[in-house]
């Protein structure tokens, strides 16, 4: 029997036992093009095996696609931490500053900042202390919760995120707006912390320390 008959046999009989092209090329040696040429008329049934791949291979790529993805993430945060480096004392004052110009109050001689991010509080806090010289008993910290929040456990983890004490804390306040309940359930599991400088007595910390925060913002933001 000619070859090209022995491989055309084999290949109707993969073909009609529900083989894919590319199972019976790579079987057979025969390229598709031959294989669409010779079944382009032939009613085909994919087998269990095809149907596999079939089902399997979206979630193959979608696999490795994701993997991807994850590396190229992890690969970039941290040549994103390698190129910023360690922060110096200006670092630290000017990103500090930073946060303040975005969450910091503005107006009636208040300085406060308020986010959900521990990460931002505690940078914040941190910026107070080292480049403000802020001692601990001028922090104030208040608590913005929802009805669904906890507020045990929303004081527990402020308290660990933060560092402050029982001292530092002030009562809480439950936002119980129907409309804001809604749009914030569940988004913020431990509530808004609002960290509040108080002048104590020294007005170094007070209205004083406001304006040169305003100076500080003046002089970044009109250059």
């Amino acid at each position: 029997m000619p070859r090209i008959n022995y491989l055309k046999n084999n290949a109707t009989k993969l073909r009609d036992s529900g083989y894919s092209y590319n199972m019976i090329s790579a079987k057979l040696g025969i390229s598709k093009s031959t294989l669409s040429n010779w079944f382009r008329d032939r009613k085909f049934s994919p087998n269990i095996e095809v149907l596999d791949r079939i089902y399997r291979g979206p979630i193959k790529s979608a696999e490795k696609s994701h993997n991807k993805k994850v590396k190229e993430i992890k690969e970039l945060l941290e040549l994103g931490v390698k190129e910023l480096g360690a922060l110096t004392n200006r670092d630290l004052w000017l990103l500090g500053l930073g946060v303040y110009i975005g969450e910091g109050t503005k107006n009636n001689d208040i300085i406060r900042v308020i986010n959900a991010d521990p990460a931002v509080i505690r940078l914040s806090i941190k910026w107070f202390r080292e480049i403000i010289g802020l001692p601990e008993e001028n922090f104030a910290i208040r608590l913005h919760l929802y009805p669904d929040n906890n507020i045990k456990e929303s004081i527990q983890f402020w308290k660990k995120e933060t560092g402050l004490s029982d001292k530092n804390f002030q009562k809480v306040q439950i936002d119980r707006r129907e409309n804001k309940k809604i749009l914030k359930r569940k988004k913020l599991p431990f509530g808004t912390a609002h960290i509040t400088i108080q002048a104590r007595g020294n007005s170094a910390f007070g209205v004083k320390l406001f304006r040169r925060i305003k100076g500080w913002m003046y002089g970044a933001l009109s250059q």
